[in-house]
């Protein structure tokens, strides 16, 4: 697969507002309903990458920064930061959007995985993502890390092969 694609041609922009029957006692949006909205605004970001079916591999890390209450404006944008071979990072960032008072708060971010699939469930290959702002670049970079430190994590790669990792650790020459 030749293409080469942009990060920007990910980018997906969810908005919702929180009712009460997405609240929990405190009257703030539960954690399981925010990671199933984040899960769905970054499986639109696969599948505009790669232009295939999709499914969630895992969730890598989500942040709980800021409580969102009932009312409030939820904000989600997520873009691809990496694409492997057959798999690809999305990075969600999540605001509480207060139009009236001019105010936008990070609230939450998260790192999922999502492996682009054929019609038999199985993993094939995916356009390589070129980022172009300094923060994409940044969390390209980061992408590899992590990708690395879970290879390690669930023992199919041994930490000397790593390359990136090392680099974090190894003195100034």
């Amino acid at each position: 697969m030749a293409k080469i694609k942009k990060a920007s041609e990910s980018l997906t922009v969810m908005t919702n507002i929180v009712l009460p029957n997405d609240t929990n006692q405190l009257r703030n949006l539960f954690g399981g309903e925010l990671l199933a909205r984040m899960d769905r605004c970054a499986s639109i970001s696969a599948t505009r990458h790669c232009e295939r079916r999709v499914v969630t591999a895992s969730v890598n890390h989500v942040s709980f920064d800021h409580p969102i209450p009932e009312g409030g404006i939820v904000v989600m944008e997520s873009k691809v930061s990496r694409a492997f071979s057959t798999s690809m990072e999305i990075y969600v960032d999540v605001w509480l959007d207060d139009p009236i008072n001019h105010k936008k708060i990070q609230t939450n971010k998260g790192i999922y995985t999502f492996v682009a699939v054929d019609e038999f469930n199985r993993p094939i290959p995916i356009p390589e993502m070129q980022p172009e702002t300094d923060l994409e670049k940044e969390r390209y970079a980061a992408a590899l890390r992590r990708k690395e430190l879970s290879l390690i994590l669930s023992g199919r790669m041994k930490p000397a092969e790593s390359v990136e990792l090392k680099k974090l650790f190894q003195e100034p020459s």
